[in-house]
């Protein structure tokens, strides 16, 4: 004997579409501004040396001797000719390229001496350089955008791609009612 009803069952079917989350990083911008705020630059100032030469002591020193010498001179010629004036004589010897005239007496004749005495002062203040640097005076503004981020959730997508299903079938014959209506019936045979 074999079984009068099949069962079929057909199971759902389901498709999942998922998304995955993200997050999204914007970058910010950053802008600089440079100005200048005052002017540098270089100053220098130079002082050379400076060196003092006094020359008062030895230029007094000759004129003085010279001078000197000449008072000489002079009061010698006087009394040279006085002295001549006396004997009613005058005689004066003057030579050409002395410093200064020699005249004649009984005494004999002054040359003075017009070497300096004394040596020169010398006197000096050192030289100097002062270098002044100012260097330009720049400020910096910085303008700053922040990044922004960027959330997206994940996201599942369920949907049926088939319904569930049952099917019941009857594989076995017609049932007759009664039986002997069946036109393939065969009465049971009891007494067998």
């Amino acid at each position: 004997m074999y079984p009068l009803i099949e069962i079929k069952s057909v199971p759902i079917e389901l498709q999942f579409k998922t998304k995955s989350a993200s997050l999204e990083y914007t970058r910010g911008t950053a802008e600089m501004e440079i100005s200048r705020s005052e002017q540098g630059g270089v100053n220098v100032k130079s002082r050379p040396i400076q060196v003092k030469l006094d020359t008062f002591e030895q230029r007094g020193g000759q004129f003085s001797a010279a001078n000197a010498a000449v008072a000489q001179a002079t009061q010698a010629q006087y009394q040279a000719t006085s002295a001549y004036a006396d004997q009613g004589q005058i005689q004066l010897n003057a030579r050409i390229g002395n410093s200064a005239p020699q005249a004649q007496s009984g005494e004999g004749a002054y040359t003075p001496d017009l070497q300096p005495t004394s040596g020169v002062n010398v006197k000096w203040e050192d030289g100097a350089m002062k270098i002044r640097y100012a260097m330009d005076k720049l400020n910096f503004d910085w303008k700053i955008d922040q990044g922004e981020f960027k959330f997206t959730p994940g996201d599942i997508e369920i949907s049926v791609a088939q319904k569930p299903s049952l099917t019941i079938k009857y594989t076995g014959g017609p049932i007759y009612v009664p039986r002997s209506a069946d036109p393939n019936y065969q009465p049971v045979d009891v007494n067998a």
